[in-house]
């Protein structure tokens, strides 16, 4: 099926599901349901699969008839909901089903982890709760370990900061022809939000005006996100795998510390990442609780690719040197200093030498390679980045070469901008050799259609030779495809997010060929 017949064919499906199955579509009787307030429609924010392995895909829905209510509109206990996995669009090949409990501890956020699928398989799914369904959602399977495969496509992007323009961008990549998209992060952003909506100059309710703070208001932000059409589009025709970056607590922070002087921000981010939790299709034991939810994961596409997601805020350290742009400093080096903490480097290594894959792709929050600010004149850099963490760089890359990790290429979010980079052995040896790639994605909406790093970052770029290529401006993503021989990147951008209409186009390709790290301008 091409990209647009797809998105055709699941705008559609969630009409033609629902008027299906209050006609007599053979689903389980559902129990006596509490009556909804706020309408009819407890599917407002859509549904999502993600974290797919060879045999199983989390389906996500939450219920929220009235969605910036405290309670979501639904009543104070648990509630059953239906769902169903099929083979085709029409449901006529059902392969599984169940019920599944709705908790009003989380939101009334339902995770369904659905097993005893056939791997590298197609998948489509849905939701019943009483007698309304869902709309329709096309999943997948990962191939088995030891399968060969010929190709992933896989979609990056981060940074979608709802007052700052419409999502164009999601909805482009709803139409794109993927295996799996992947969130680098600032899925929502912690302010409140204007009246005015800011860029997208819509009314915006007064409870959202106000910055969350707790678990409530939280949960309101992240709804309120959800309900635009184009990131339910998004979620709707692709698996996704997600982490988060800063702005789902605070802007840059480390662990437990913000730079703003507030303290210890255990308790915010406690709500936070509960918040984040029930509304994102992840995998992961809520019973454990929220305090220090375990994110970090990985997924196998056959021979092929091994793709490491990985966790940069929980347990970093606060930056050694200082927050954000500052001078380099001997602190920095400090082995004891990490960006990812010590269980999660252990694990993260130890895939590292079990890898059997072609190609091992890495996702972070944020970037990897170096961003000298100044030249020669000093050491300037920022250091909420990787650059602020040289001696947890090092052990990453050295972790690599230990490994004989094969073909290793980083993609990365956060910047707004972005970055093609060789990635070197050392960066305070420029002679070093070049060990891996990294191509650093620019934001969905945030910034909107400014004209705001270019001219900052742009000066900067003589003092990296490294960096292949540079754009400070643009809104977009991109699109990896692997094969045994080579990873293309297509860097896509949009022409504007002022409004839900923008056309895209290819600005640049690169390629990483199969043995010979760093990316070449196709």
């Amino acid at each position: 099926m091409s990209a647009p017949q797809r998105r055709h064919v699941l705008t559609g499906l969630g009409a033609l599901a629902t008027t299906a199955a209050l006609s007599g579509l053979p689903m389980h009787e559902a129990g006596a349901t509490p009556r909804l307030r706020g309408g009819r429609n407890p599917f407002t924010l859509g549904v999502a699969s993600g974290d797919p392995t060879e045999d199983a895909v989390i389906l996500w829905t939450r219920l929220a008839p009235d969605l910036l209510a405290v309670d979501g509109g639904m009543p104070s206990r648990d509630v059953t909901v239906e769902w169903q996995v099929a083979r085709d669009e029409r449901f006529r090949k059902v392969v599984r089903s169940g019920r599944a409990r709705a908790t009003a501890k989380l939101a009334h956020s339902v995770h369904v982890d659905a097993r005893g699928l056939k791997p590298n398989r197609e998948y489509w799914y849905r939701f019943r709760y009483g007698s309304t369904v869902s709309p329709v959602g096309r999943t997948r399977t990962t191939p088995t370990a030891h399968q060969g495969v010929g190709r992933l496509r896989l979609g990056f992007t981060s940074c979608q900061n709802w007052q700052d323009g419409y999502y164009p961008v999601l909805g482009h990549l709803a139409a794109e022809d993927l295996d799996l998209l992947v969130h680098l992060g600032d899925y929502v952003y912690e302010g409140g939000i204007p009246a005015d909506g800011g860029y997208r100059k819509t009314p915006v309710p007064e409870v959202l005006q106000t910055a969350p703070e707790d678990l409530t208001r939280w949960r309101q932000q992240y709804a309120w996100y959800k309900t635009d059409p184009d990131l339910q589009a998004a979620h709707h025709a692709h698996p996704w795998m997600v982490t988060w970056d800063d702005h789902e607590v605070v802007n840059d922070y480390a662990g437990n510390s913000s730079q703003y002087g507030s303290g210890d921000i255990t308790a915010l981010r406690l709500a936070a990442y509960q918040a984040w939790y029930e509304h994102q299709p992840v995998r992961l034991r809520a019973s454990r609780g929220f305090a220090s939810p375990k994110i970090y994961r990985r997924a196998s596409w056959g021979r092929l690719a091994q793709f490491d997601l990985i966790d940069g805020r929980q347990y970093r350290d606060v930056p050694p040197c200082g927050w954000g742009e500052a001078q380099a400093c001997k602190a920095a080096y400090d082995p004891d200093i990490s960006m990812l903490g010590a269980e999660q480097e252990r694990w993260l290594y130890r895939g590292f030498r079990r890898s059997h894959a072609r190609w091992n792709l890495l996702g972070s929050n944020v970037m990897l390679g170096r961003l000298d600010h100044d030249g020669a004149e000093g050491d300037l850099l920022w250091n909420d980045a990787w650059d602020g963490y040289p001696a947890a760089r090092q052990r990453l890359l050295k972790a690599w070469k230990r490994a004989g990790t094969r073909n290793p290429v980083t993609f990365t979010g956060d910047w707004h901008s972005t970055f093609v980079n060789d990635i070197h052995a050392d960066f305070d040896k420029p002679e070093s050799p070049v060990v891996a790639s990294e191509f650093v994605s620019t934001s969905i909406s945030s910034n909107g259609d400014k004209e705001v790093y270019g001219p900052y970052y742009g000066p900067m770029i003589k003092h990296n030779p490294h960096i292949k290529y540079f754009d400070g401006d643009q809104r977009g993503y991109q699109v990896a495809t692997v094969r045994p021989h080579e990873l293309r990147v297509d860097l896509k951008m949009v022409d504007s997010v002022a409004s839900r209409i923008s056309s895209v186009r290819t600005v640049k390709s690169f390629r990483v060929e199969d043995g010979v790290p760093g990316p070449q301008q196709v």
